[in-house]
């Protein structure tokens, strides 16, 4: 009885404090019409998004393989294809040496590649067949000879991209809304795609989760791409558009924190990749159907992380009920 007291004074209350804005002309006499929860989950979505840059198109070079993502050091840049890499001289962009893999090999499907020290790291899976296996297979930049792999096996998707950062290694496993051929189910459901960090032993010791808006934007594709910027941010790249969305990994919860978006012109997805061994970083991407590797100024320090207060520490009498 109690507690249907309290509603009804409540309620009551409330249809007073209504009735004093309407006559003050406070909120408008008329309801608007019901929304439903995924326009407005859309409308919310919309207004929170971060500011937009863009990037200056610096050099471009012409390429015959450029097709999965380009890997890059202080001299060389490395072509991603499938089952290549070749690595070519940043100053004339003429190709040197290449790695190529047998069509009847254990490699089929690389995505993109790092370059660390003196070794370029590059993540291979079996897209888009099923169940989806991963590894990662290790190259000597000096003669682009493999000398070393690790695999996931059959893990939490499609590897599709791998960093070094922080003392540790950062990844990302892509999962799709596509249908392959001859499927009938989609090949892991792009909301499944996971950023994940690991130990030196490529153990995952945490993972997060992309927002759901970026992912939209993925669909039916995933999450192609990956490099720390030199803002201490993560850059994710989809499939196919001309891109980047620049991260922060969240102080609490499990999803990362979308503070910017960079355009990049010509570019169509992919894989890239962050130089930073200059003190004037640059960007590199890829143009599929030109099979052109390209590096872009970024204003990234104009960008700014989102002011946002989540959560506050309340005293008797201000105690949320």
């Amino acid at each position: 009885m109690l507690a249907r007291t309290k509603i009804a004074t409540g309620l009551a209350a409330s249809i007073a404090a209504g009735a004093l804005a309407l006559s003050a002309g406070l909120v408008p006499a008329q309801a608007s019409a019901p929304t439903r929860a995924g326009s407005a989950a859309g409308s919310a979505a919309a207004v929170s998004e971060p500011p937009v840059f863009a990037a200056t198109l610096a050099r471009s070079y012409d390429t015959f393989d450029a097709n999965q993502a380009v890997a890059v050091d202080k001299k060389y840049f490395y072509v991603v294809d499938n089952r290549s890499i070749t690595k070519h001289d940043k100053s004339t962009g003429q190709p040197l040496l290449q790695f190529a893999s047998n069509a009847d090999g254990p490699l089929i499907h690389m995505d993109s590649g790092a370059v660390v020290g003196d070794k370029l790291y590059a993540v291979h899976s079996n897209y888009d067949e099923s169940p989806m296996e991963s590894s990662i297979e290790v190259f000597d930049t000096k003669t682009m000879r493999h000398i070393d792999t690790y695999s996931f096996g059959i893990y939490r998707g499609s590897l599709t991209w791998l960093d070094r950062h922080d003392g540790a290694w950062w990844a990302g496993f892509a999962n799709y809304d596509q249908v392959p051929d001859g499927e009938t189910e989609p090949y892991g459901e792009t909301y499944n795609t996971q950023v994940v960090k690991m130990d030196d032993k490529f153990q995952v010791v945490e993972s997060w989760t992309i927002p759901k808006t970026i992912l939209d934007r993925f669909k039916p594709m995933s999450n192609s791409g990956g490099s720390w910027g030199p803002d201490g941010r993560l850059w994710l790249t989809g499939h196919d558009l001309g891109e980047a969305y620049v991260m922060n990994v969240p102080s609490a919860g499990s999803e990362l924190e979308w503070a910017a978006t960079v355009t990049l012109p010509n570019v169509e997805g992919q894989g890239i990749a962050w130089d930073r061994s200059s003190n004037r970083p640059t960007l590199w991407a890829i143009k599929r159907s030109t099979k052109q590797a390209l590096s872009f100024t970024v204003p990234y320090s104009s960008i700014s992380d989102p002011k946002t207060v989540n959560w506050q520490v309340l005293g008797p009498g201000h105690f949320q009920q």
